[in-house]
C-alpha cells in the first residue's frame, strides 16, 4: 500500500514544490548526460523479466524520459552532480516521470525511473550499458 501510495503521491508533490521554485533546465545541469559516450545502449532491466532494450544515444535527454520515449516533454533538473542528476518531467496529456541517472562510468549508468505513462503507474531499474556504434 505504501508503494502505491509512493508511486502516486511523490512526483505530483516534487512537481508542485519545483513549480514554487521555479526550476528550469540549465547548462551545468546538462553535464552528467553530456559526459556519456553516443552511440548505441543497451538497458538491462534489474530484478525482473523484462526484456533488454536498446536506445540508439544521440539526444541524451531521452535517457531522462524512457516512458515517454519521442515527446516533447517538460524537465526540471531537481538535482546534478558530476556522477549523480534527478530530473523531473511532465508530458502534456500522457504523464509525468521522475528519472534518478547514476553514472558508473562514460559507458554503464544506472537509472531508476517512476511516474505515470497514460494514466498508468510504471516503476523500474535498468543498467545501461554502451555496446557500439548506432
Amino acid at each position: 500500500m505504501n508503494n502505491i501510495f509512493l508511486l502516486y503521491a511523490f512526483p505530483g508533490a516534487l512537481l508542485l514544490s519545483l513549480a514554487a521554485t521555479g526550476s528550469a533546465k540549465s547548462d551545468g545541469d546538462m553535464a552528467l548526460l553530456d559526459s556519456l559516450d553516443r552511440g548505441m545502449w543497451q538497458l538491462r532491466p534489474t530484478g525482473g523479466s523484462a526484456p533488454t532494450t536498446k536506445i540508439c544515444l544521440g539526444k541524451s535527454e531521452s535517457l531522462t524520459q524512457i516512458q515517454h520515449s519521442g515527446l516533447a516533454c517538460e524537465q526540471y533538473f531537481v538535482r546534478s552532480s558530476p556522477n549523480s542528476l534527478t530530473v523531473s518531467y511532465t508530458c502534456a496529456g500522457h504523464g509525468q516521470g521522475l528519472t534518478i541517472i547514476r553514472k558508473e562510468t562514460n559507458r554503464i549508468i544506472h537509472i531508476q525511473s517512476q511516474g505515470i505513462r497514460d494514466n498508468a503507474p510504471f516503476s523500474f531499474s535498468a543498467e545501461g550499458r554502451r555496446t557500439g556504434p548506432c
